[in-house]
């Protein structure tokens, strides 16, 4: 599965049924993403394997000409049926869900790493190097050149993001992940440009914005099952939820680790945020709450400025297979 970015304010949050609130339909997730701390996972579609999300929150590319094809929900309840308020059945606290085997890349080269992930138990997987491969792919489509061959760093399957921000604000410019682990090689190369050309909140990138880019490369770990929908630490763990809406659907919706903390929210608006991001429309009680399915995890996110990438493959260059010239360089305006 995969995720989407929203909101230019922050969200007031409400325990009440949004007033004249938009459907929360997957596919229908248009609010446009600005500001530094405005990226963060929204409404998943349980989808196959290859449903993909935008930015962060909502299904990417919802109109027919998008070129994607949206399963049904796995499991999804119809239009009726009533809604049980039971806890989630089989929910163990702490159930380690199969994740990625750690990789033995090297510690990232450069310092915009960020990680949630346990300090000290392995070496970190992100680097330098995925975020300039993806700023490689999207230089070689822009200017019609050939794309890069096989990167160097590891080929081990993740689940992933690739966030695009720009200018000195660092505004969202598009973001596109999967939940699905995808190898690093080719996921990074898909997502790379379906993130850049095919986030339906905006037009397809430039050339001209490339010297004010900034790329993200996040890759997903330690999947957990709770049962207690506040089993979770602000600012450690990203979170996805399950739950069954007021038609008696089966809803998903996430953020990524960054969000909660960077939105200043706590738990309880965290997850009622998550809640009207995947549609529920209906008032918020603690008892609805309990119901929720709620699996925890983590993430392993580098940044990389445009500037930061020309100065790596400066060093670099052919390095990673790139037969194509360097961009020229240009100062951000």
């Amino acid at each position: 599965m995969a995720a989407g970015c929203c909101g230019v304010k922050k969200q007031k949050l409400s325990s009440s049924p949004p007033s004249g609130s938009g459907g929360g339909g997957g596919a229908s997730s248009s609010s446009h993403c600005s500001g530094e701390s405005q990226c963060r996972a929204g409404e998943l579609g349980l989808g196959g394997a290859g449903t993909r999300l935008n930015g962060l929150g909502g299904l990417a590319g919802g109109g027919s000409g998008s070129g994607y094809t949206l399963s049904p929900p796995q499991g999804c309840g119809g239009g009726g049926g009533g809604i049980s308020l039971s806890p989630p059945p089989s929910c163990g606290v702490g159930t380690l869900l199969s994740t990625p085997a750690a990789a033995t890349s090297s510690s990232p080269s450069l310092s915009s790493a960020a990680s949630s992930s346990s300090p000290g138990s392995r070496k970190m997987v992100v680097s330098a190097e995925m975020c300039c491969f993806c700023f490689d792919v999207l230089y070689c489509h822009l200017y019609g050149y050939q794309q890069p061959r096989t990167p160097r760093f590891t080929n081990e399957p993740y689940p992933l993001f690739v966030t695009w921000k720009i200018g000195r604000d660092k505004r969202l410019r598009g973001c596109i992940g999967t939940f699905s682990a995808m190898n690093l090689h080719s996921g990074l190369r898909e997502y790379t440009l379906t993130s850049a050309l095919k986030d339906s909140r905006f037009p397809p990138m430039t050339r001209d914005e490339l010297p004010r880019l900034f790329c993200s490369v996040s890759l997903l770990t330690n999947f957990e099952d709770v049962c207690d929908y506040l089993d979770w630490e602000v600012g450690v763990h990203g979170i996805r939820i399950e739950f069954i809406n007021e038609k008696g659907s089966k809803r998903t919706a996430t953020y990524l680790p960054e969000v909660a903390k960077e939105q200043g929210w706590d738990h309880i608006q965290t997850i009622d945020s998550l809640l009207r991001k995947g549609g529920y429309k209906a008032p918020i009680t603690n008892e609805f709450r309990k119901t929720i399915k709620l699996t925890r995890y983590r993430s392993e996110k580098m940044t990389l400025s445009y500037a930061e990438y020309l100065a790596h493959r400066q060093h670099h260059h052919f390095q990673n297979g790139i037969g194509h010239p360097l961009p020229p360089y240009n100062h951000y305006s």
